[in-house]
């Protein structure tokens, strides 16, 4: 499997990726937060699973990725359960939060997927920045079959009303994510 390169964007980045089916790496891929609230950080990690396929032309490359909600970790079990009971995540009516890339495209200030995000039943549109790690080495046990592995990394923000409807004192409207996807070959 050859690498491909593409980006010709003036003051975009190259991306170099490798064309096929894709599975991500679950002990080596999340998605994190950040919010403020009372005026202090608060920041949480959920697990993903999920698939990819980079295709040739790349605009035609797909990806779903899941995590679900009730593996939410922000450190504190108090808040945990607060975050992910019935006034925010409400994980025991909506257990998965995934995010279906449907186009991947190179515009001047870099690369995005542009998907849906669907959160507690609703879908919402979804632009995120990537960025393919350089560097990556190989994914455990791939080596021998001379398969290398990638890691992408994304950034976005969502609206805090998009998870919940209630006033919370204090809860900023703006939620920071970020991903960290390690891919392995789907084989």
């Amino acid at each position: 499997m050859a690498a491909v390169t593409y980006g010709n964007n003036p003051g975009s980045a190259r991306l170099r990726v490798f064309p096929g089916s894709w599975r991500v790496d679950a002990a080596r891929s999340y998605a994190s937060f950040s919010a403020r609230v009372a005026g202090g950080p608060v920041r949480g990690r959920l697990g993903l699973t999920g698939r990819v396929r980079i295709a040739q032309p790349i605009e035609d490359s797909e990806a779903r990725l899941t995590a679900r909600a009730g593996t939410l970790s922000t450190g504190s079990a108090l808040l945990d359960q607060l975050i992910t009971g019935p006034g925010f995540l409400d994980a025991d009516s909506f257990p998965e939060i995934s995010f279906q890339a449907e186009l991947l495209v190179c515009v001047p200030a870099g690369w995005r997927a542009v998907g849906q995000l669907r959160l507690k039943g609703a879908e919402r549109p979804l632009a995120c920045q990537l960025d393919v790690v350089p560097g990556v080495r190989p994914a455990d046990g791939l080596a021998a079959s001379g398969l290398a592995g990638m890691t992408i990394t994304s950034r976005w923000a969502l609206d805090s009303r998009w998870v919940t409807r209630q006033r919370i004192p204090g809860l900023g409207r703006r939620i920071v994510m970020a991903c960290s996807v390690a891919l392995a070959p789907g084989l």
